[in-house]
């Protein structure tokens, strides 16, 4: 994995985060109960998938920067 996908995946998950937690600050009151129990169960989904982003996006960060001094030894660049 490049490091520009890398880094991206890392910046999605961190926006998906907000977002979603931001929304559920701003629900409003006044909605029936299955409203809020769809948009919760919404909200954990996406952080859950956010999370998941985040830790493959690091991982190849991470895998990128093992890679990087092994390429220079060898000249060859991917």
């Amino acid at each position: 994995m490049s490091r520009k996908i890398a880094g991206f995946l890392i910046i999605l998950g961190a926006f998906m985060i907000f977002e979603w937690v931001n929304l559920g600050f701003n629900l409003a009151d006044g909605h029936p109960t299955s409203f809020y129990v769809v948009h919760g169960i919404l909200i954990a989904v996406n952080i859950v998938l956010a999370v998941v982003l985040g830790v493959i996006g690091w991982r190849g960060l991470q895998g990128a920067a093992r890679r990087a001094p092994a390429e220079d030894r060898t000249g060859s660049a991917r």
